[in-house]
Parts: structure tokens; C-alpha cells; sequence
């Protein structure tokens, strides 16, 4: 995983000026904002995004991985793209009665972190299997040291201690120097709150000497509305140097049927600890060698940014269209292009910026539009921009976030924090989409969540229904639908446009 190594954060103001509205421009009295829109929304090109999701998830970038010079040439091209708006902006000119606005600016943010990538041909040997196939039966968590270990594995549940709410998975086991195997997520009656960094922390504070983790064969319904399989998918993990891997269900179902006899089948051992609310932790008495090499470099993260000033001489409110461009880089000899995480986002940004800066006026309330890096590895460019903000964070009305948006069911699934959902219904309207929303409060996980603890409103737009490619190699550009596309970028120029316009 990218950690931050200093505290060497710097806001770097690149005194790019764009477009100062000239005095002789003047407003069409024959085009109303609202006709505006209305035309911009019908502009809004799919080949543009399909062209800009092809390029930025092809071999030039090589996934994107943060801290690497592939995900600085990555910010190199959305910086460009915000320099040439420039160009093609016109001279923007606010109502008759306002002042003109202010020249658009842009900005990076830079952040030092370490990049660390596993190298080709990593191994698991599990006793009396053929060697696993990295990809399909098991991939090793992206930020674990180095592993050189043959060990025993223990089954220890879900991998909770926690005595106090009525379960210790780790009760009664010796699990030094031996290999934890726990299920992800945790069973439906744990009221606790966990995370895998709490599993990983445990396991290491009991002596174990690595981690395998899978998805139990019984999924929850969020589960099920969510696609998951039981295939292993890339993930960072934030938690103390351990090394781990994610193995396939299968192949976790395949240990514990060696285990001693009376067992179980794993999908009964799941239920049973569902439904009993106790723990069903053994040993198994089968033996698994890891071996890999994880290098380490030190690099830089960038955040780009670039604002639309609004016509408004009292304010500074500003509404932020955000969308990370970072991936999992090339790793395990695997290419993760990352084409629908997160290409089809910035793409989706790049193009509601296009035609922003075609409006024959600027909006009332500035808009900021900003591409994360590091958001895979714990949304180190979010935060790090909440911790240094461009513009004050009480000044910020909203933070929309655009994630995933390239496949699916071809619905919308929008999360509101701090506003009232019908100013997201309300957009759905303008841009034609009101039976194609699905409308929930908070949408755990992504580049909004520092926004929303930080008290900002956010929205967040993904298309809906199942990601079968969620952090695998294959999400790659021909499983991108263009139609998704363009209804996430009608969807996300409606809302900011009326965030950026309304009293």
C-alpha cells in the first residue's frame, strides 16, 4: 500500500491563468441558463469518454498505480486536459447586473508516499494441491512485505476478539507461528464495528505469521445487490506489516474440508456461526508455503486541480466535481487497467468539464473540479486535500463524487449526506434520468467520505447493479457501456450546474 512518509504535503498554485471574461462580452439575452443547459446536455460526447477511458487504461499508464511515473503521467494528462479548456473556453460573461468573474486557475497537490509492488510469479503451495493460480485462486494483499513462510493454518471464523460482544474467534487457539485463516466481512449478529486492518492487527498481536482471507460461500444481501463473487480481488490494506493474501472461496472451502473430521462443510460452519452468534474456530493441520517478493520506492502523489470561477463577488462557495484516476498499477506480472475504477470516472469528470467551460456564462458559485490520486490506498489524495483545502470547506456547498461509472445495469445509484435528497431527485429531472435513480443516504467507501466527516454535503454517483471486474485484471475498456457513461455525465452536469446556480 501507499503510505504517507513525512508530513511533506505542499499546495503547490501554478499561476496558470484561463480566460479572463472580457468587458465587451456579453450575454445572448436568446439563451437562458436554463436553455443552456438544456443544449449542454445533449453535448455531452460518449466518444470523447470512451477515447479518454481507452488511453488512460491502456499500456501508456500501466494502470496508474500512486506514487509511480505511471500515475504521474496520468495527472500530466488531466492537467492538460484542464489547460486546454483555456483554448476552447470562451470568454464567459456574467449577468448584466454582476461583475466579471474571476480568471480560472489551476493547481497540484503533492503528497510523498511509498509505492510498493508485488513482483511476477508469487506463490502459494498449499499441501496435497497443485500450486494455486495467482489471479483466479488467490492474489497477495498489494501492500504485504515480502513472504517466505511454510506454516500450519488455523481457521479462526471471522477473525474477531472481542470478548466484550460475546465473541473471540482466537479463544482457546495457539496461533504462533502459524497462517490465520478468517472469512471477510463478519457475521450478521456482531453488532461491533471491524475492519480488515482490525482482523490483520489481531492476527499479528497473536503471534500468527500470515493471513489468508476469503469470502464465505453464504453472502449478505448488500453482498448479493453487489456482485460479489468469490473470486480474490486486488486490495491495499492499512494495517501493521503482516503478509496476507485473498484466497478464492473455493479454495478455502477445499482447506477446511481437510480439516479433522467433524467439521464441516465451510458454507455449514458460516451458518452455524450466524446462527449461534459463537465462534467455530480449529486448527486444520494443513500446511501452505507463501513466497513472493513486494518491492518498495518512494514517489509522489498529485492531486490536479481546476476551478471555473462563479460570477458572485460576496462569496467564495464552491462546489467540487471529484473523481480519482489512480489504480493497482502492474502487480503480481497482472495488469489492473482499471478501466470502470476509475478511468470511466475521470472521464465522466473530463467531459462535464468540457462542456462547463462552453457555457456562454460562468455559474454564480465557483466550480472546483479535482482528480484524486491515492484513493485505493485508503483515499490518501482525498484526505490530504480536506487536510489543505483550495477553497475554505465552509465554503464548499457540495463535494460530488464520481466513481464506477461505466458499468452496470444501467441505473444510477446515488448516495446524499447533508442535503435534502430531493435536490438530487431534482437534478435527475433536468437531466431525464428520474426513473433511472436510486436514491440512499450515505455510500460507504470512496473520495466523499473525508468531505462528509469533515461536514461538507457530498453526493456520490455510481452506476448501479453489479461490477463483475471490481478490482480485477479484467476491467479493461471493452466492458465499458457507453450508454452508462453518458447518463452518469447528464446526471453530474445537471446537479452541478444547479448546486452552482441556485439561491
Amino acid at each position: 500500500m501507499t503510505r504517507i512518509t513525512i508530513a511533506l504535503a505542499s499546495v503547490c498554485a501554478i499561476s496558470l491563468l484561463i480566460g479572463t471574461a472580457s468587458s465587451e462580452t456579453t450575454l445572448d439575452s436568446t439563451i437562458s441558463a436554463g436553455n443552456w443547459l438544456t443544449r449542454g446536455l445533449e453535448e455531452i460526447s460518449t466518444e470523447r469518454m470512451m477515447a479518454d477511458i481507452r488511453e488512460l487504461s491502456g499500456p501508456a499508464f500501466s494502470g496508474r498505480q500512486t506514487g509511480t511515473d505511471d500515475d504521474q503521467k496520468s495527472a500530466a494528462f488531466v492537467a492538460d486536459r484542464f489547460s486546454a479548456l483555456r483554448l476552447h473556453r470562451s470568454t464567459a460573461a456574467p449577468p448584466a447586473n454582476q461583475t466579471n468573474p474571476l480568471p480560472q486557475r489551476e493547481w497540484k497537490q503533492t503528497l510523498s508516499v511509498i509505492a510498493k509492488t508485488i513482483q511476477p510469479d508469487p506463490l502459494i503451495q498449499i499441501e496435497d494441491h497443485s500450486p494455486l493460480r495467482s489471479g483466479s485462486d488467490f492474489l497477495p494483499i498489494l501492500d504485504s512485505p515480502s513472504a517466505d513462510i511454510n506454516a500450519t493454518i488455523v481457521f479462526v471464523g471471522y477473525g474477531i476478539s472481542d470478548p466484550a460482544q460475546g465473541i473471540d474467534d482466537y479463544a482457546g487457539l495457539d496461533v504462533r507461528n502459524k497462517i490465520v485463516l478468517f472469512l471477510r466481512g463478519k457475521p450478521e449478529p456482531y453488532k461491533g464495528a471491524v475492519a480488515q486492518a482490525d482482523k490483520v492487527r489481531i492476527a499479528k498481536e497473536k503471534g500468527a505469521v500470515a493471513y489468508l482471507t476469503a469470502t464465505g460461500p453464504v453472502l449478505s444481501p448488500y453482498e448479493l445487490r453487489r456482485g460479489v463473487t468469490g473470486t480474490p480481488t486486488a486490495i491495499y490494506d492499512t494495517s501493521p506489516p503482516l503478509p496476507g493474501a485473498w484466497i478464492s472461496t473455493a479454495i478455502a472451502e477445499s482447506i477446511v474440508a481437510q480439516a479433522p473430521a467433524g467439521k464441516g462443510r465451510l458454507r455449514d460452519i458460516q451458518e452455524a456461526i450466524t446462527r449461534t452468534n459463537t465462534s467455530r474456530s480449529f486448527a486444520t493441520e494443513v500446511t501452505a508455503r507463501l513466497t513472493w517478493t513486494t518491492t518498495s520506492s518512494t514517489g509522489t502523489l498529485f492531486n490536479i486541480a481546476s476551478i471555473i470561477r462563479g460570477y458572485s463577488p460576496r462569496t467564495q462557495d464552491t462546489v467540487i466535481i471529484g473523481a480519482h484516476r489512480d489504480h493497482f498499477g502492474l502487480q503480481g506480472g497482472r495488469l489492473f487497467a482499471g478501466a470502470d475504477d476509475n478511468a470511466s470516472g475521470t472521464a465522466v469528470m473530463l467531459e462535464v468539464a468540457r462542456i462547463l467551460a462552453s457555457a456562454p456564462a460562468a455559474p454564480k458559485r465557483s466550480i472546483l473540479l479535482l482528480s484524486f490520486s491515492g484513493e485505493e490506498q485508503g483515499l490518501l489524495g482525498s484526505r490530504h486535500y480536506v487536510s489543505q483545502p483550495i477553497v475554505p470547506l465552509a465554503s464548499t456547498v457540495g463535494m460530488i463524487n464520481i466513481d464506477h461509472a461505466g458499468v452496470g445495469n444501467g441505473r444510477l445509484t446515488v448516495g446524499v449526506t447533508g442535503m435534502e435528497k430531493t435536490v438530487a431527485s431534482t437534478a435527475g429531472e433536468t437531466a431525464g434520468l428520474s426513473d433511472k435513480l436510486d436514491l440512499y443516504g450515505f455510500f460507504p467507501g470512496g473520495d466523499h467520505v473525508p468531505f462528509k466527516e469533515a461536514g461538507v454535503p457530498t453526493v456520490t454517483v455510481v452506476s448501479g447493479g453489479v461490477h463483475p471486474h471490481f478490482h480485477q485484471p479484467t476491467d479493461t475498456a471493452d466492458t465499458i457501456d457507453p450508454e452508462i457513461l453518458k447518463s452518469v455525465a447528464r446526471y453530474v452536469l445537471a446537479l452541478a450546474w444547479q448546486l452552482a446556480n441556485t439561491p
